[in-house]
């Protein structure tokens, strides 16, 4: 089997013998295609076991099995080492470098006994002389691991990558889509250099085919370096929305991860390593690639666009075990609730006859009560968790606040202020009501927003 590029020709010497770790992947699955698509026929190596396709293998095993990993490799002469720990539940995501550690021994030791000739491993783009985030660390130790052996490494470390269904991309990507004023911290002035996801599937697959990048590590960036508030502009320009930037330094990483966890899909398991690895500058210092595997690389309002448009297209489906009219329902109830208590919350200034209401101290706590309102519905209507949280915890502390309201109806005595007249009596009962709906609806839609999100589509 013939592969022809530019400047000579590469052989699959033998069917198969190419392997890609995290096949199912952002980064793995995109390989996988490219390389089917250029007449490869490839081994792709998954915990699960999958259906085989055209030139297309899929092999069962474990990183974390040392015998199903010897078994995969038999025969193999290219890996392509494309995998991470970061995912999973908290108690896994805490020690996602000692997994990754483990992992990266086992699939060395497995490569080794099998033979492999050659390992290509996409790490992460770092400044050696800095303290770098776990993250990081991790990334550059299992480069480290890797090229520990007697296999010879090509190690690619690449800046922000731009594609659909990209951790970071997303995170970043999201915020924008949902906040018009953005809260962030000094890392949005970090330097970033960021990279179309199809320009690193090329450079990937280049260096299985350009001998000369055997053994050696490549920075990769696409052609422009930005702070990620330029980037969050950019891309807020890309969707013709005025973007307003307050810096708080001190707000810190792992604040920084709640909040996205909140606002975004991105769970706070994966976002805080994420922002972990964005406090450093990440931009390209020796760009020796480009001589060897010369791509004319996208800019970043292309891959932008290029991402938008394939997620418009084929949007991830949702998870089977939700139920999406459910999740409508209740999306649209808690709105609808929302928006009553706050017209009856009016009533207390045209329908109350008590002047108590007019007190600073009244006024002050309606102030506080509208501005919670009004920001739960803001965020309510970008799906939001933020939202549905503030939306749970004002209906909390307002369904005691009107059943006290009506005290007076049962007990024959007031707590909060004078009885309320028969209208506001009635309006209190009501209230009681809708505010019910709302916490049964904020609880839901809280709950199952992660998963019920169309992962990667506009809102």
């Amino acid at each position: 089997m013939m592969q022809k590029t530019d400047n000579m020709q590469f052989t699959q010497s033998t069917p198969y013998n190419i392997l890609v770790t995290g096949a199912t992947g952002f980064i793995g699955s995109r390989l996988l295609s490219s390389l089917i698509e250029r007449g490869y026929s490839v081994k792709a190596l998954s915990r699960n076991a999958r259906n085989d396709g055209n030139n297309l293998k899929f092999v069962k095993a474990d990183l974390f099995n040392q015998n199903e990993l010897e078994v995969a490799l038999n025969g193999i002469e290219t890996a392509y080492y494309l995998v991470h720990s970061m995912e999973g539940d908290k108690n896994h995501w805490r020690e996602f470098a000692t997994r990754e550690r483990i992992q990266a021994q086992n699939f060395l030791k497995a490569a080794t006994k099998a033979g492999v000739k050659k390992i290509i491993y996409l790490g992460g783009l770092v400044n050696e002389s800095l303290d770098l985030s776990p993250h990081m660390k991790s990334r550059k130790e299992v480069g480290e691991i890797l090229s520990s052996g007697s296999i010879p490494v090509t190690q690619l470390r690449a800046s922000l990558i731009i594609g659909a269904g990209g951790g970071s991309y997303a995170m970043l990507r999201y915020l924008v889509e949902r906040l018009r004023i953005m809260v962030c911290p000094r890392w949005v002035k970090s330097l970033a250099q960021p990279i179309a996801v199809d320009d690193v599937i090329e450079y990937l697959i280049g260096c299985m085919e350009k001998a000369e990048t055997t053994g050696r590590t490549f920075d990769i960036g696409g052609p422009e370096r930005l702070t990620y508030e330029e980037l969050m502009r950019l891309y807020s320009a890309y969707l013709n929305k005025n973007l307003f930037v307050i810096q708080i330094p001190f707000l810190t990483t792992r604040l920084s991860s709640y909040w996205v966890d909140l606002i975004t899909p991105v769970k706070a398991s994966l976002a805080r390593p994420l922002i972990d690895s964005l406090v450093h500058d990440t931009v390209v210092n020796d760009d020796s690639i480009k001589s060897i595997i010369p791509i004319q690389l996208k800019s970043v309002r292309e891959a932008i666009h290029i991402a938008t448009e394939e997620m418009k297209l084929s949007p991830p489906p949702e998870e089977a075990k939700e139920n999406r009219t459910s999740f409508i329902l209740n999306q649209k109830l808690l709105m609808i609730s929302l928006l009553a208590m706050a017209f009856i919350g009016t009533t207390y200034y045209w329908l109350d006859d008590r002047t108590d209401v007019y007190q600073i101290g009244w006024l002050t706590v309606s102030a506080i009560w509208f501005i919670a309102i009004i920001s739960s519905i803001i965020f309510v209507n970008n799906k939001t968790r933020l939202g549905y949280l503030i939306a749970g915890v004002v209906s909390w502390i307002t369904l005691p606040f009107w059943l006290f309201d009506n005290y007076y109806v049962v007990f024959h005595d007031y707590i909060i202020a004078r009885p309320p007249n028969l209208e506001m009596t009635i309006r209190n009962f009501v209230g009681v009501i809708i505010v019910s709906l709302a916490i049964a609806a904020s609880h839901n839609v809280f709950h199952k927003i992660q998963s019920k999100q169309f992962r990667g589509r506009p809102l």
